[in-house]
């Protein structure tokens, strides 16, 4: 029986390890806290709980060469490291991270060894590009080519638990959410590049309505200028991928950015309360009021509800931070940790939509709009974990049984792979619903 090391026993693994013990493999899952690891596998007579960390080099040498396959369920910067051990042992590799600079380079010495390194395998990226690359794929075969491309995607609280100032609650790590709001972004809209700088990302932010949902906002996703060759879209007009969330939030992240309050400068903060930290950041003018000045900074009324977002979080309150030293991006971020992971009897919500200008010889024009709404389960699993877990662990199985005989550094956008994969998804109940209507003229998903 085939042996798979799992690496990584967060927040999103757990569909990971239930379905491919399932399916009758044998576990390996790894975790620096064993007990974390044991709590994944239990007392499935296939699953074994192992002590690793990422600071322990040769242990994953020994790890590797014991399994057939690995799956990295990692920060994305250990994916390298993982990713050479493999290389050295001969041993194929699933990650649903972006791949990195490192780990591209390996492309021609896994094609060497026959295996495939397989990345961005999760939701977004991940379902994202496996359901894109099938209606694109379509459109070629109907002969037809894409003139405009939008990719929108949100991994959201249900709307009955958007229920906090920011409209947002935690199911995945809670720092790789706000440190995402820290890149720059690029987009091709209407036949122009437009760059967006980081400090500028939340200023650049687009209603939009969302069937069964309603009212949702999007800003750009890293570089989407990226994606016209990984989808072969030469000659596309406009690409846009874009973060959904619900309203509020682009304006709030924003304002704290402005504010420096998402800074990674470390700060002396020995003996400081939260009002004082917000107060040095915002050089504070002796006898002025806090909220008074950063309004007008700002340029907001006192009243806005903004400083109510700031006063729930408790960055105007003062109370010790009780640190020596640290960045306010950890403050803020640990302040919006405690107050906002999804509770345990709440649900999350999954939102993804692809709309496509497609034009067809003869002139004929369509809009096709592809859709994905998945809510997850309170106490079982988030909707977040099935959409990212699910898609490595189908992979991995269809590795393992040949059914996937790609090599070399890869993302899920060729037919060998995502066709099996959305498949099995949509029989695990996890489907794009398509839309197609004739279109007389564009398509402006960011004009609505």
């Amino acid at each position: 029986m085939e042996k798979i090391l799992v690496l990584g026993a967060g927040m999103v693994a757990r569909p990971l390890v239930e379905y491919l013990l399932e399916q009758g493999y044998t576990l390996t899952v790894t975790s620096p806290k064993r007990v974390r690891a044991a709590a994944m596998v239990g007392d499935h007579p296939r699953g074994t709980a192992a002590l690793w960390s990422t600071d322990d080099p040769a242990g994953l040498d020994e790890l590797v060469a014991a399994h057939d396959i690995v799956v990295s369920m990692l920060p994305y910067a250990y994916h390298p490291m993982v990713a050479r051990a493999c290389l050295a042992k001969g041993k194929s590799l699933v990650t649903t991270s972006y791949v990195s600079d490192e780990m591209a380079v390996m492309d021609a010495e896994a094609r060497e060894r026959g295996v495939l390194f397989l990345n961005e395998t999760g939701l977004d990226p991940g379902i994202d590009h496996m359901s894109a690359m099938q209606i694109i794929d379509t459109v070629r075969k109907e002969g037809g080519r894409i003139e405009t491309f939008y990719s929108l995607t949100g991994a959201l609280p249900a709307p009955e638990a958007a229920d906090n100032p920011f409209r947002y609650k935690f199911t995945w790590s809670p720092k790789g959410v706000i440190l995402a709001g820290n890149n720059d972004a690029r987009y091709l809209l209407h036949g122009r590049e437009v760059f967006i700088p980081a400090g500028e990302l939340f200023r650049h932010c687009h209603p939009i309505e969302f069937p069964g949902i309603g009212s949702l906002e999007t800003y750009p996703n890293r570089d989407s200028v990226h994606y016209i060759d990984i989808y072969g879209l030469q000659g596309v007009r406009t690409l846009f991928r874009g973060t959904l969330r619900f309203p509020g939030w682009c304006r709030n992240m924003d304002y704290l950015k402005r504010l420096h309050l998402l800074s990674q400068e470390p700060l002396d903060l020995k003996g400081k309360s939260y009002a004082e930290m917000v107060s040095s950041l915002i050089r504070l003018p002796e006898g002025t009021p806090l909220r008074r000045h950063a309004a007008r900074l700002l340029g907001l009324d006192e009243d806005d509800p903004f400083f109510d977002a700031l006063e729930w979080l408790g960055l105007f309150s003062n109370d010790p931070i009780g640190r020596d030293q640290d960045s306010p991006f950890e403050v803020t971020s640990d302040l919006m940790i405690d107050k906002m992971m999804l509770g345990d009897h709440e649900r999350d919500m999954i939102a993804m939509q692809h709309s496509f200008l497609a034009v067809y010889p003869g002139g004929r024009r369509e809009v096709i709009h592809s859709r994905l709404v998945d809510y997850g389960t309170p106490a079982t699993h988030t909707a977040v974990a099935r959409t990212v877990a699910l898609p490595a662990a189908i992979a991995t199985e269809l590795i393992l049984r040949g059914e996937i005989r790609a090599a070399g550094v890869m993302r899920p956008v060729i037919h060998e792979i995502y066709a099996p994969v959305l498949e099995r998804l949509a029989e695990l109940g996890i489907s794009l619903t398509e839309e197609r209507t004739p279109a007389a003229d564009g398509l402006s998903v960011l004009e609505q």
